[in-house]
């Protein structure tokens, strides 16, 4: 079996590192030091747990994560967040709207159920059958290890950042901004890789662009959340997806971007939502 690629490491903030991006969607996770110690924000995808694990090290040695932040848990951002967090002996942190989700719980599963989920997801858990349904997320759930909390209080493990919650993509999805030098981890709320449409995810062109429509829950409130993030000016764009965008254009670059965005008119679905 070929060994799996070593992923890259690179600073882009004082405190704050990109490892990634990797794969076909550009998944990329941060490490972030601050006062009480070092957070992973997010956690890739099923299997990238030992890869991301050996990542951390790189830059933190023999020292753990105090915690996991995760943006929202969708598969490629939930990952291994459970096995890292046992291995960690740390938290995984989630807000209280995705603490349901993180849960396994079928109800609300169904009840904040993006397109990809209704085609999909939902109809092969129904299929499945209750019990086997049951044995499957008891596997999956975060329950061990995950904790709720509040969006407008402190970040926990990072206390000089501040939670922007940004739903949309999700119900509960959340981003992060240091104020300080404006640096935004934005999860899928904003990303730098056109991961839009099946033609661009293929040719991985790069540019601003909101979550694909397919997988976000509410497109206007997701056009929104844009709008929020624009407002910050941030220097640093930090996504789920791509390189991360830096550079004195940078809040012009988002400010037009979600200006395109706020014209365009709501679909429903958000098949409409332009990218840059």
């Amino acid at each position: 079996m070929t060994a799996r690629r070593v992923l890259s490491v690179d600073r882009i903030a004082e405190g704050v590192y990109c490892i990634g991006p990797w794969g076909r969607t550009d998944t990329a996770v941060y490490l972030v030091r601050s006062e009480p110690g070092w957070t992973l924000i997010d956690a890739g995808w099923v299997g990238d747990g030992p890869r991301i694990q050996a990542a951390v090290a790189s830059v933190i040695e023999q020292r753990k994560p105090a915690g996991i932040l995760l943006t929202h848990v969708h598969p490629d951002h939930q990952g291994d967040a459970r096995t890292l967090a046992a291995s960690w002996e740390c938290p995984v942190w989630v807000s209280p709207a995705e603490l349901p989700i993180a849960l396994r719980d079928f109800d609300a599963m169904r009840a904040t159920a993006m397109p990809l989920d209704q085609w999909l997801i939902l109809p092969m858990m129904r299929a499945m059958g209750r019990k086997r349904r049951e044995k499957v997320f008891a596997a999956n759930t975060l329950a061990p290890v995950v904790q709720e909390f509040d969006p407008v209080g402190p970040v926990p493990g990072l206390p000089d950042w501040i939670c922007v919650p940004t739903p949309g993509h999700t119900a509960g999805h959340v981003s992060f901004f240091r104020p300080t030098d404006r640096v935004l981890i934005s999860g899928d709320a904003l990303v730098t890789t056109r991961i839009d449409t099946i033609a661009n995810l293929l040719a991985h062109r790069s540019g601003l662009s909101g979550p694909p429509w397919y997988t976000t829950w509410d497109s206007a409130a997701a056009r929104e959340s844009i709008t929020k993030l624009a407002a910050l000016e941030p220097n640093v764009v930090a996504g789920g997806h791509g390189r991360p965008l830096a550079g004195s254009r940078t809040p012009e670059a988002v400010a037009a971007f979600a200006t395109r965005i706020s014209r365009t008119r709501s679909r429903g679905s958000g098949r409409g939502t332009p990218r840059h």
